[in-house]
């Protein structure tokens, strides 16, 4: 078996990436039919390391199903068909000797709600560690209440509920329970995480937390983010892909495609001419 952990470690910020892992994630000539209904059409993308790259379109036009093909949450489905290839750090994720297990802990999943699970604010934190690390499962409690700490340090938590470990996660705020969604991806170590429009739930207070926290997190991961929202795009990525009708139209430096788009179905769309 193929195990994924054995990809090249981040590049430092002091050297230059080695060539074979510039992109976190690449595609080729990638397909998806939902029966016979084909949502993504030869899609050719490459993502770049440590970059925030935003996923902008129409509704339907393909964002979350390509999010979702990039660590195989669509093939829950039965009735969906994939071919092509999908890389993360040079290892082809649908190959038969890869194991769905560590595509799914080298490939973190921020959904559109958050989705914590029905356990405490703590728990929460250790499910992924114990789940993925059998060491970290039969760690020590001091050892334990460190990872809790670091994770909730990190997504800006900490503060805010280290009196309440023991509470149920779902009692606390939207915007709280979706940095709690991201933190509890953390103590795993994922090299990407992808993010299906992770404010549309939170008013513009939460929104725009849970922005600067992505934007901390670009040192040390790939983002991968779907929006709907235009300011978020551009406020929040470095990188844009615009997507139409399954098929990936536009790919450029956010500033670039907002500002000077290439393709006048962009224009169309950054200026509301689409739905």
């Amino acid at each position: 078996m193929v195990d994924l952990e054995t990809l090249p470690e981040e590049p430092s910020e002091s050297a230059a990436p080695e060539v074979d892992i510039v992109h976190a994630i690449e595609t080729r000539k990638l397909n998806l039919w939902y029966g016979t209904f084909q949502a993504i059409f030869d899609v050719d993308l490459e993502v770049k390391h440590n970059l925030i790259t935003s996923m902008i379109g129409p509704s339907g036009c393909g964002k979350s199903t390509f999010l979702r093909c990039c660590n195989r949450i669509n093939e829950r489905l039965g009735y969906v068909r994939t071919t092509g290839a999908v890389e993360i750090l040079g290892h082809d994720i649908y190959a038969p000797e890869v194991e769905l297990i560590q595509v799914r802990k080298q490939v973190g999943m921020v959904f559109q709600r958050p989705n914590p699970l029905p356990l405490s604010i703590r728990d929460n934190i250790l499910f992924g560690a114990r789940l993925h690390d059998p060491e970290a499962a039969k760690a020590s409690r001091a050892a334990q209440d460190d990872i809790v700490e670091k994770a909730l340090t990190r997504v800006l938590l900490w503060d805010t509920v280290k009196d309440r470990l023991g509470h149920s996660a779902r009692e606390l705020s939207l915007e709280e329970q979706q940095k709690l969604c991201i933190a509890r991806l953390l103590p795993v170590q994922p090299k990407v995480l992808l993010m299906d429009e992770p404010c549309s739930a939170l008013d513009p207070k939460g929104t725009e937390a849970v922005e600067e926290l992505i934007w901390e997190l670009r040192e040390a991961y790939t983002i991968l983010i779907v929006t709907h929202n235009m300011a978020q795009a551009r406020r929040a990525s470095d990188e844009c892909i615009f997507m139409l009708h399954g098929k990936v139209v536009e790919h450029t430096k956010t500033a670039e495609m907002f500002v000077t788009p290439i393709h006048k179905e962009t224009a169309d769309y950054i200026e509301g001419r689409y739905g």
